[in-house]
């Protein structure tokens, strides 16, 4: 029996703290060089950043512009647009338990 994910699109703002911060742990680095452009239901082009769990694939609305404005605006990241590493702790120590957050690795960007 095979089970599909419920599909979300859904704006920043309105995803918890919670879901946010595990959003943080798998863009270190941002958002705007992981998004992802596709056709919704009314045949407009979106674009958004894929981030999954075990019950839903979020898509969550965004653009370029915004994706940038978000980390800029977040004390969370470093002038460079990386998470602070204090701050990358604290949230693994905090979702530590979250599994599917290693599921999400394919998103992240591969270092040099």
């Amino acid at each position: 029996m095979s089970t599909q994910k419920l599909r979300v699109i859904q704006d920043y703002e309105k995803l918890s703290p919670e879901i946010q911060e595990q959003i943080k742990l798998v863009y270190p680095q941002g958002y705007s060089q992981h998004l992802i452009r596709f056709t919704n239901a009314k045949g407009e082009y979106v674009s958004a950043l894929p981030f999954e769990t075990f019950e839903k694939i979020y898509m969550v609305r965004m653009s370029s512009e915004k994706a940038s404005r978000l980390i800029e605006e977040d004390d969370d990241y470093d002038v460079d647009g990386n998470l602070r590493e204090d701050v990358r702790e604290q949230y693994e120590d905090e979702h530590s338990d979250v599994e599917y957050l290693g599921e999400n690795d394919n998103y992240e960007e591969e270092e040099d």
